[in-house]
């Protein structure tokens, strides 16, 4: 009896003495698997640690490849886009020449047809200059000579130094002095020496295309009933086809040129209207931005600055504004008061103020603005 108390005791012992070091071996394990979690995760943070990096560094690390395929693709096909651009602008002025003028001047009166005349031509005139200077234009960039080139940054990619307003552009893969953004519509950038060229083609562009709407929508609304009434006739004919008799006459029907005339008329007033509401909305948001004196880049910049000075109790003040009279001036290069009919109204190839490099104050600019900040 004693001998099988003793034999279970020791049997006893034997398992305890298991289970102790089994846990002692499952705790060691889960302390190895901690340490080693804890040394990789310092590892990677001591490698990848940046103080600048927050979320938008992160997504824009995420979305890089998606920059990547939109930059390769604008870059193939932005002669796609201006070839497109042409194309779409000369089918209006045949339509306007071939259908629609040949009706001004057989119905309109002599003051309207003059008025019509002259319009139109200006504002034709006006379009294709400034679309031909922006496409042509260099936007401009740094002096490949970086001796004597005064620099705010580096950039990261060109590895040189970037004057003030200067911004590397992805597409073109050159930085580009007081970049505003890269218009797959010009392929070009759209920088210092060609914003003004830019801007003035979306203005005309708009105001053709709201005139062309204005003026065409009588004839849109005759044209869209006569295509209406097409239809139907059409389908009237079809069934006189189908049970026709001898003493059945199939309707008259529309001859090529009418269609061809009405579907012409149609389609140039939805693609002005169309155009105008689109063209229209983005250049009354880059005549904001002209009259605040920021690029599209330097709203973003400038938003991010105001709200990071106005935590700190400070106001953001920017450096190149003028006042919102004065920016239009400098932007449109209006020195005296006659530039605005020989630059503006008319075709001017004058350039703008400053080299882009450096900015002094421009001569139309009478009086010193506030600095950069102010408490």
């Amino acid at each position: 009896m004693r001998s099988r108390q003793r034999m279970f005791a020791a049997a006893m012992r034997l398992l305890l003495k298991c289970l102790r070091l089994g846990r002692r071996r499952r705790f060691k394990l889960v302390r190895q698997v901690e340490q080693l979690w804890h040394y990789g995760h310092l590892c990677l943070r001591s490698l990848l640690y940046n103080s600048f990096t927050n979320g938008d560094v992160v997504l824009d690390s995420l979305f890089e490849p998606v920059y990547w395929l939109v930059d390769h693709v604008t870059r193939w096909f932005g002669v796609v886009f201006v070839a497109l651009v042409i194309g779409l602008t000369s089918s209006i002025v045949a339509i306007v020449y071939i259908c629609l003028l040949p009706l001004i001047l057989q119905t309109y009166t002599p003051a309207w047809i003059c008025w019509h005349l002259t319009y139109g031509h200006w504002n034709l005139i006006m379009i294709v200059f400034h679309y031909y200077m922006a496409i042509t234009t260099s936007p401009g960039h740094p002096p490949q000579a970086k001796n004597d080139l005064t620099g705010v940054s580096i950039c990261r990619k060109c590895i040189a130094p970037k004057p003030a307003r200067t911004h590397h552009c992805s597409i073109c893969n050159r930085c580009v002095l007081k970049m505003d953004h890269h218009c797959p519509w010009l392929n070009n950038c759209v920088g210092h020496y060609n914003h003004r060229y830019f801007f003035s083609f979306c203005l005309f562009m708009t105001m053709g295309c709201i005139y062309c709407s204005i003026s065409g929508w009588e004839m849109f609304r005759d044209a869209y009933a006569a295509i209406e009434r097409m239809k139907l006739l059409d389908k009237e004919r079809l069934q006189v086809a189908a049970n026709q008799t001898y003493y059945q006459t199939p309707p008259p029907t529309f001859s090529f040129r009418q269609r061809a005339f009405h579907k012409s008329v149609v389609y140039l007033w939805v693609l002005c209207s169309s155009v105008a509401l689109a063209l229209g909305a983005l250049t009354l948001w880059h005549a904001a931005l002209i009259t605040r004196g920021e690029t599209s880049i330097e709203r973003h910049i400038n938003r991010k600055e105001r709200q990071r000075l106005q935590k700190k109790g400070k106001v953001f003040r920017n450096p190149y504004s003028y006042g919102s009279w004065d920016n239009w001036k400098v932007f449109l290069g209006v020195d005296v008061p006659r530039h605005w009919l020989t630059r503006v109204l008319l075709p001017s190839p004058h350039l703008p103020h400053g080299t882009g490099l450096s900015w002094d104050l421009p001569p139309c600019v009478m009086e010193q603005h506030a600095p950069l900040l102010a408490i």
